[in-house]
């Protein structure tokens, strides 16, 4: 969605039946478009309607709470038990760590995953 102009990402985590996304806001979307929008992206990039009705949303009440929230977010693979370190999880990003150059693939990309495909109940 930082594509369209209607976020900037921080960092995600797409885990087998269920994704965490932390992102700021831009002015051009609400957040129920933009989650919409990337819903719909991520559906017709796959062929299949990936998605539940709704989302869940915390809204982080100062600058202070988003490297512990990211931090929180990229752990979740640990705390389900999917790997002993973050780093052997190969379906999460944070701008933290590499230039946009170099970045691994987008969110909507790693949904396409047959590894994750297989995985979904």
């Amino acid at each position: 969605m930082d594509d369209l102009g209607a976020t900037h990402s921080w960092c995600y985590v797409v885990m087998p039946d269920h994704c965490h996304w932390l992102f700021s806001l831009k002015d051009q979307y609400s957040l129920a478009q933009t989650v919409r929008m990337f819903k719909g992206k991520c559906s017709r990039y796959v062929g299949i309607n990936l998605w539940q009705k709704g989302f869940h949303d915390h809204a982080l009440r100062s600058d202070s709470e988003l490297l512990p929230m990211a931090r929180y977010v990229i752990a979740n693979p640990l705390r389900a038990g999917l790997v002993e370190r973050v780093g052997d999880y190969p379906y999460w990003n944070a701008v933290w760590l590499s230039p946009p150059s170099t970045r691994s693939e987008p969110l909507e990309l790693c949904l396409q995953s047959e590894d994750l495909r297989g995985r979904r109940g």
